[in-house]
Order: structure tokens, then C-alpha cells, then sequence
């Protein structure tokens, strides 16, 4: 058991906020970490956005997921959709909802 999971490894896996979706089946995650700062001790927050592969087009701006390292799928792409953890939640309703007139 032990060999087999030496010899399989495992994946790295981060969890962040979906910040864009525009590319197709291709997600941007944006990462944060609070790390001390390395002189003065103070604890910072650090962000890194990395693109990650969305095979069906699940993920949403705002989601929180789950993402896991694979083989590069392009110059960028070196991360997958593992699942969304939480979903984002919707604001706008359609102007018919509101009575409002247009």
C-alpha cells in the first residue's frame, strides 16, 4: 500500500475564489495566503491567480473551488476544476421582477 501510493504521489490541491470565466473551458483562480512578513513579523495577505481547466463550463465568478495540479494543458494551464466548494451567491434579478419601468 505504502509503495503504491509513493510510486502514485500525490497532487497539490489549493482552494480560491473563481475571479474570471470568459475563456473557454479555461477558469482563473485567485489564490490568498497569509504568510508573516520574513523582517518585520507582520502578517500579510498574498494572492496568486492560476488558470485552471473547467471541462464543462461549471464554475461561476465568485464560486469558491477546489482546484488540483495535472500534466500542462497549455502555456498557462497546469491546474484542473476539482469540484466547487461553495457557490457565489446571485444579487441581480431581471428587471421584470422589480417593477420598474424601463
Amino acid at each position: 500500500m505504502a509503495e503504491q501510493e509513493a510510486k502514485q504521489g500525490f497532487k497539490n490541491e489549493k482552494v480560491g475564489e473563481v475571479v474570471s470565466t470568459r475563456m473557454a473551458k479555461t477558469i482563473v483562480v485567485e489564490v490568498s495566503r497569509r504568510v508573516p512578513h520574513p523582517l518585520y513579523k507582520r502578517i500579510i495577505g498574498k494572492r496568486k491567480k492560476f488558470y485552471a481547466h473547467d471541462e464543462e463550463g461549471s464554475a461561476k465568478t465568485g464560486d469558491i473551488v477546489r482546484i488540483v495540479e495535472c500534466r500542462p494543458l497549455s502555456k498557462l494551464k497546469r491546474w484542473r476544476l476539482a469540484d466547487v466548494v461553495r457557490r457565489a451567491a446571485q444579487v441581480g434579478a431581471p428587471p421584470v421582477d422589480l417593477d420598474v419601468k424601463i
